[in-house]
């Protein structure tokens, strides 16, 4: 196995830490900075989630550039690079859902977690069809893009809205419902450009 697929393995393997580490209350309990009764505390959970997603994310810049740079593509990173994003987006995504901070201007935005997880079960299913007919859909640019806006997003919201916290409440709000937006709108945007680029593929095993 070359050393893109391995660090995507590797990625993998981060994602039960990221489940683990919230269901452990000492971590929720332990407030770097900021304020618990405003709710812009950074705990010990957050920084620990956080350190864990960022290097995730750090070996999917990684794994794609040195298999580009080295001519190491293969038909199990096409696959498993962009099921890792997914699985490791999701798994963040599902921590901060049940911590409350998926929401803006006091309204609850957890659907979008929702729209999220369809779109990647969509994804995975054309995928899984086109493996029975020995086809490899590799991730597309609009993919990618839509993989850097969730990250993007799950970083700032596990920073707890930090540094935008500091300019107040409605600068945060501001700042989570962009990238909240933002993320799902590439969300839906890149699902259906998915689906109508690989819908021969659909119709042929209808």
């Amino acid at each position: 196995m070359n050393l893109p697929n391995r660090l995507t393995l590797a990625r993998i393997c981060l994602i039960p830490f990221i489940i683990f580490i919230p269901l452990v209350p000492f971590f929720n309990n332990v407030v770097l900075f900021g304020d618990v009764k405003l709710n812009t505390q950074f705990t010990l959970e957050n920084l620990i989630v956080l350190i864990i997603f960022v290097v995730g994310a750090f070996t999917d810049f990684l794994d794609g550039y040195i298999a580009r740079k080295h001519h190491l593509i293969t038909d199990f990173g096409k696959f498993m690079d962009p099921l890792a994003d997914k699985l490791l987006v999701l798994a963040a995504l599902i921590v901060l859902l049940e911590r409350g901070r998926m929401e803006a201007f006091g309204f609850s935005l957890g659907f979008v977690v929702t729209l999220i997880l369809a779109r990647e079960f969509m994804v995975t299913g054309i995928r899984l069809i086109a493996a029975s007919d020995h086809l490899v859909i590799a991730a597309s640019k609009l993919g990618k893009f839509k993989t850097i806006s969730q990250m993007a997003l799950i970083i700032i919201l596990l920073l707890n809205g930090y540094p935008f916290t500091l300019l107040g409440s409605l600068a945060q709000d501001i700042v989570s419902l962009t990238l909240i937006v933002l993320a799902g709108g590439l969300t839906i945007i890149s699902g259906v450009d998915y689906f109508w680029k690989n819908k021969d593929i659909i119709l042929k095993n209808k």
